[in-house]
């Protein structure tokens, strides 16, 4: 992409122009050029919806719902712009010459260009930080936390763009250092980390070893399932290195990550759900799974939920549940996380006849 792409040629489109050259170099990775030839239609078989489409070369014919016909030529004002934005919907376009088009996802950069002038407006430089510094800010927002990589796959992909300024005021960064133990298994959850940059290993006590359950790196999450499900810690994270940590406490988290996050529903309107092929996914033990599971259900431990992402397929639907909701609230939250089209059953089993369980 970068042999085809350079930031200049980002830099001259808007609004991806307010973009520093670290945020342009970000966002070549999720852009895609296409080449055409003359006289084909670019948007017969790929509409633009949900993308923004800019001419980078030749010139192109679009005509719209209204009748109206736009030439644009490389180079030019309209070609700045994304084609067909604030316009009635594209009848037809016509490559008058080879052309070559670059698309990239509306989402993405709407939230990139969100955060970034965040970051200049004047209630973002009152922010109310722990050292009150506006260089504390920038730093924060230019972090791994709010990276093109976690704003597309993380839970700040789903943060309320209200929540923005709270959220800043409550996140803290710490220095860390090599071995400094950051979680303990057992103890009560407190904090949901981030690291912005170091490495992290996880381990778990199983029959008196520890068992290393995953490898953590810059930009990676740890630390919801306990704040969410409101239990102790069920493993340790260790720093491999030095580093640093940005952290949010338990009860700023719950308010402006996990609620947002979460999609709760009741036993009713599951079951119109589950008719429409949704599946039930039961998250408790499996010893608890097979004595009370409901119909279809497919049984996923909280503490395997990270290993189901890439095999659960994401075209599904899903209602996580457990015994009271609070296990099925942490497992619903990773995957939603993760991109995941997933519902949490309101007070859980709980909130099921019994006649409806399948023993």
């Amino acid at each position: 992409m970068q042999d085809i792409l350079d930031i200049r040629i980002l830099a001259a489109l808007e609004p991806i122009s307010s973009f520093s050259p670290a945020r342009l170099r970000e966002l070549l990775d999720y852009c895609h050029v296409e080449s055409l030839a003359q006289g084909s239609d670019p948007f017969s078989e790929h509409p633009p919806t949900g993308q923004s489409v800019y001419l980078l070369r030749g010139e192109l014919e679009v005509v719209y719902e209204d009748g109206n016909r736009v030439l644009i030529r490389s180079g030019s004002e309209w070609a700045r712009h994304p084609i067909g934005k604030r316009q009635p919907a594209i009848r037809s376009a016509q490559a008058l010459s080879d052309v070559q088009l670059l698309r990239v996802n509306d989402d993405l950069l709407d939230r990139m260009v969100t955060w970034d002038q965040f970051a200049y407006h004047d209630d973002a430089r009152s922010t109310a930080l722990k050292d009150g510094s506006e260089s504390a800010l920038k730093r924060l927002l230019n972090s791994g936390m709010f990276s093109a990589e976690n704003l597309s796959n993380s839970p700040f992909a789903h943060l309320p763009s209200a929540n923005i300024g709270k959220l800043l005021n409550c996140i803290e960064a710490i220095a860390v250092w090599d071995k400094d133990v950051i979680i303990r298994e057992g103890d009560d959850g407190d904090y949901y980390y981030l690291i912005e940059s170091g490495r992290a290993q996880v381990t778990r006590l199983v029959g008196g070893a520890n068992l290393v359950l995953a490898e953590l790196k810059a930009g990676d999450v740890f630390g919801e399932e306990a704040l969410i499900s409101d239990s102790k810690r069920n493993a340790t994270v260790t720093m491999k290195s030095n580093g640093v940590l940005l952290r949010l406490k338990k009860q700023d988290f719950l308010k402006l990550m996990q609620e947002p996050l979460l999609h709760r529903i009741s036993y009713e309107d599951a079951g119109k759900k589950t008719a429409q092929g949704a599946i039930w996914l039961d998250v408790r033990h499996p010893p608890e799974y097979r004595y009370d599971k409901l119909p279809g259900a497919i049984n996923v431990p909280l503490n395997d939920i990270r290993n189901a992402i890439g095999v659960l397929s994401k075209a599904t639907t899903y209602i996580a549940y457990c015994q009271s909701g609070r296990r099925s609230a942490a497992a619903a939250f990773i995957l939603a996380q993760a991109g995941y089209d997933v519902y949490v059953l309101e007070n859980g089993l709980w909130s099921v006849p019994k006649a409806q369980q399948q023993q």
